[in-house]
């Protein structure tokens, strides 16, 4: 057993532990507040958006981001990772999806766009083709323009006969304790991923609001010009883009939440070992006072004799 002065000295270490892991819990928290928020500023945008879209929905067909290449079978994976550890399973969980869908898929070719240093310092490692990396650019405040640079090479490299289909790879943000790593088939688009996208958006009331544009566009009967096609051609691209946007800020949230929690508990087990420590001091301390109590009253015995 450790002595008084050794075992106080730990202690006071786990409380600085103690401190630094709570006040790494509540920036987490903070930050990951701040990318729910930014989810929900752009909802008006994205109703003007799908007010569009209804109106020329039946044209989606003419898209060129809707047909898929069939001459080469090679994908580019979009890799959204932390540039950051002290987020608990979080990377791993990314990493794991990957290795798992590369094993499931061995005769397809991929090439890999990194967002995250951590994917990337293995893709470097593993001699694998990496087609651009966003890493350095990607902090925790994410703003449209960065989205927008990272979904037009996207795009560019979809548009392209090189690659057959896009898919990403990140975190899917459900709530604070629970966070599901998915594979997620990005390009080529199709009507029930677009749906589901606006019906994140707008949640429960999505069907309605629907319902209700479909209604106001048929009323207003506007004239489309130049032409469905080339406005649609116009708004895909932006489409794209938010939906990308919104991908991001899911990753970097659950990257805040699994950060958030892997502080919450490191700060717990502190505390705990914290007590225990302190329960051993007290012991430590009171076996000396008893040795010294007994030492005392055997002096005094040995006097009167």
């Amino acid at each position: 057993m450790a002595n008084s002065k050794e075992i106080r000295r730990r202690i006071k270490s786990i409380q600085n532990t103690w401190k630094i892991t709570k006040a790494m819990e509540l920036i987490s928290t903070v930050k990951m507040k701040k990318a729910q928020d930014l989810a929900m500023e752009k909802k008006a945008y994205i109703r003007s958006v799908l007010e569009v879209f209804l109106s020329i929905s039946d044209s989606l067909n003419e898209s060129k981001f809707f047909s898929k290449h069939t001459t080469w079978w090679k994908t580019l994976a979009v890799i959204i990772t932390s540039n950051k550890w002290l987020c608990w399973w979080y990377n791993i969980n990314v990493m794991k999806k990957v290795s798992s869908y590369m094993k499931e898929h061995k005769d397809e070719k991929m090439d890999f766009i990194t967002v995250g240093k951590r994917w990337a310092w293995f893709v470097w490692r593993t001699w694998n083709t990496l087609i651009a990396d966003f890493s350095w650019e990607f902090t925790d405040n994410i703003d449209l323009y960065f989205a927008k640079s990272v979904s037009r090479l996207i795009q560019e490299k979809f548009l392209s006969p090189e690659y057959s289909k896009i898919k990403i790879f990140y975190n899917h943000y459900v709530n604070t304790i629970r966070q599901i790593p998915v594979a997620h088939d990005f390009l080529p688009l199709t009507k029930v991923w677009i749906e589901l996208y606006f019906k994140q958006i707008f949640g429960d009331n999505f069907y309605e609001d629907k319902d209700y544009l479909k209604k106001e566009t048929k009323k207003a009967d506007y004239t489309i010009e130049p032409s469905k096609a080339e406005v649609l051609n116009e708004l895909l691209p932006m489409l794209i883009d938010s939906m990308f946007y919104d991908t991001l800020i899911e990753a970097k949230a659950s990257e805040h939440s699994s950060r958030m929690i892997a502080m919450k508990n490191a700060k717990d087990n502190a505390n705990k070992y914290a007590s225990k420590l302190t329960l051993a001091y007290n012991k430590a301390r009171q076996r000396a006072i008893t040795k010294e109590v007994s030492e005392i009253v055997s002096w005094v015995e040995s006097m009167k004799d």
